[in-house]
């Protein structure tokens, strides 16, 4: 029992940690989570009048540096740094603990606990961060393609959207969302634990010895990797559902992706994939070895 109770994480160590390490993340990636919800609402989605339809990630990136500047990529990117502060300090807290009452009596995780461990934690966020933040980010981004954007920023365009569609206006794609993030989280934290373990075998360390940041970022880049191609579905779906037109378009989370489907094939199911590929294999490093880094600081500054 003494061994479990080592290898507990420290609850509030967990939120600070996580909060710091998801805030940098959000705002180093943020272009490639610009270009990927750009591609995103586009497919099988109607343009803007006037809007231009990217023919690819680069194409994006280039008409935009072109058309509105280099801090257009960074539209919507409050939003987006807040909540993804938000989302990893709850995620690495939630995670943590269930994982603190999963792992057995030794204190290890087996990769099944830790998918369950995940999956709980990417629900939480969902439902209580992620959802509200994406769909804020989203909407920002979608009108900023019209020829006469209506909202000013993210305190103006939050106000305006709750006054119009009512707090469900910004927990539009809930299902999806919650569905994408337990998703998500499930396979990360499985894949990024596996990974660590086999790496700190490889340096020869101990199982609870901390690693090089080198060695935390591999194992959280090539957690990203697998994350992106088996959740890209769930995340153009989410998109698609977040964007201005989709009160008018479905029905419904099921509705849409029958509708994106017919409209472009099964492949737009992965519109996107590009950035958001490079940016969860850096965000994935990033986060992870950050999120590491800080809480051994904290934990050797309270010994």
């Amino acid at each position: 029992m003494a061994s479990k109770d080592a290898k507990k994480k420290d609850p509030v160590f967990s939120l600070i940690s996580g909060t710091i390490a998801g805030g940098v993340e959000g705002v180093i990636t943020y272009p490639t989570e610009y270009v990927k919800t750009q591609l995103q609402l586009q497919a099988g989605g109607k343009l803007q009048p006037g809007e231009y339809r990217f023919k690819g990630p680069i194409d994006c990136l280039v008409t935009t540096f072109k058309q509105r500047g280099f801090f257009a990529i960074y539209t919507g990117v409050g939003a987006l740094a807040i909540g993804n502060a938000a989302k990893a300090g709850v995620r690495f807290l939630t995670y943590d603990q269930i994982a603190n009452q999963l792992r057995d009596k030794d204190g290890k995780l087996s990769g099944v606990r830790s998918l369950l461990a995940g999956l709980g934690a990417g629900m939480t966020e969902a439902a209580l961060v992620v959802t509200p933040s994406e769909t804020i980010k989203t909407k920002l981004i979608h009108d900023k393609n019209s020829q006469t954007p209506k909202y000013k920023g993210l305190i103006h365009g939050t106000s305006t959207i709750i006054k119009e569609e009512g707090f469900s206006g910004i927990y539009r794609g809930v299902g999806p969302v919650m569905a994408r993030q337990g998703a998500n989280s499930a396979v990360r934290f499985s894949c990024y634990s596996t990974f660590r373990s086999w790496l700190q075998e490889l340096s020869g360390k101990g199982p609870d010895a901390p690693l090089p940041s080198t060695y935390t970022f591999a194992a959280g880049a090539m957690a990203g990797i697998v994350t992106v191609y088996t959740t890209m579905p769930l995340d153009v779906v989410k998109t698609r559902m977040q964007g201005l037109d989709a009160r008018n378009l479905y029905k419904n989370s099921v509705d849409c992706l029958i509708k994106v489907v017919k409209a472009n094939g099964v492949f737009s199911l992965w519109k996107g994939t590009t950035p958001r590929l490079t940016r969860l294999i850096f965000s994935g490093g990033i986060v992870f070895t950050i999120y590491e880094q800080i809480y051994n600081g904290l934990t050797t500054f309270k010994k």
